[in-house]
């Protein structure tokens, strides 16, 4: 990740969640490495904002580094060390001190309270601890979040994590798996691993909540006459009816045809309409336009500069 997040992302520290996440979408359909193969600049340029997008969605991970309390990379910052003479006169660090900590004065507080919290645990003979959660990111195609599935990942020990990944799993939503994190201390349970999803765009289909939407072409005939088109869904191919007369930017609705998480009402599916001229334009369609002109022709436009 870049050294700056913002930068990676293309904004200030003053942007808003909403701008993190359109900023991020905007870059993952122009950079994305299914669209622009063998493109190296390009998949760096959408890892970066990945990697970005992942750190800052984190409303506390974004907090602390917006502080100075991690870096980039999620790493805590060293506190500033404190050496003997700041402890001079303080009560419990002089050198008559009764705790056992006059030969550490010149060690951070961090440094500090770990030795306290290992003689605790020495002095009476262990206790139990709940384990730490892990974290960790998953990316997952656009078919994988909408339809479910499952994904493996590997962990640093070299073992494997199966994530079941939920039926129309959103961008940005976390997973959370009881127990999979790391073992506790005695008879402490073990900690959760909450795996945080990335959803990769599409090549055809946009996910807005539950709604599907799609960019379709016709011919210049089938917007005239209008008839079935067959028509892309995340569910499958469907006959899609086109109106007569139909025109560029026309949204039509699949009742039902958008993602059905569990326990809610599927979304629907919106196909907006682009007519799409032929290749060539022959001596024919343009004698007949020509023809056709002479008889019906009209002004879209107008009023518009009225």
């Amino acid at each position: 990740m870049s050294n700056d997040p913002y930068a990676a992302l293309g904004l200030k520290k003053s942007a808003t969640d909403a701008e993190i996440k359109k900023a991020y979408r905007k870059i993952a359909r122009d950079s994305h490495p299914d669209l622009n193969p063998g493109d190296s600049k390009a998949e760096a340029k959408f890892k970066a904002a990945s990697n970005a997008y992942d750190f800052l969605k984190d409303p506390d991970q974004r907090r602390r580094y917006d502080a100075g309390e991690i870096d980039a990379a999620g790493a805590e910052k060293q506190p500033e060390r404190k050496f003997y003479r700041d402890y001079a006169g303080q009560p419990g660090h002089g050198s008559q001190s009764s705790h056992g900590y006059q030969d550490f004065g010149d060690m951070s507080d961090v440094f500090a309270d770990i030795l306290r919290q290992r003689q605790a645990h020495a002095a009476h003979g262990g206790f139990d601890a709940r384990g730490t959660d892990a974290r960790f990111s998953l990316e997952v195609s656009f078919m994988e979040a909408v339809q479910g599935g499952k994904k493996r990942i590997t962990l640093p020990s070299g073992d494997n994590l199966e994530v079941k990944i939920p039926v129309g799993t959103a961008d940005g939503q976390t997973i959370r798996l009881r127990g999979k994190g790391a073992a506790g201390r005695g008879k402490g349970a073990r900690g959760d691993a909450y795996v945080t999803i990335t959803v990769l765009p599409h090549k055809v289909f946009v996910r807005e909540g539950d709604d599907i939407y799609v960019t379709l072409p016709i011919t210049v005939d089938e917007a005239v006459l209008g008839g079935k088109i067959a028509t892309p869904t995340i569910g499958g191919s469907v006959n899609l009816t086109i109106p007569k007369g139909a025109s560029s930017g026309q949204t039509l609705r699949l009742k039902g045809r958008g993602v059905k998480p569990s326990g809610k009402p599927a979304g629907d599916q919106r196909v907006e309409l682009r007519i799409v001229m032929p290749p060539d334009v022959d001596a024919d369609l343009s004698a007949f336009m020509e023809d056709w002109r002479k008889t019906h022709g009209y002004d879209p436009r107008e009023g518009m500069s009225k």
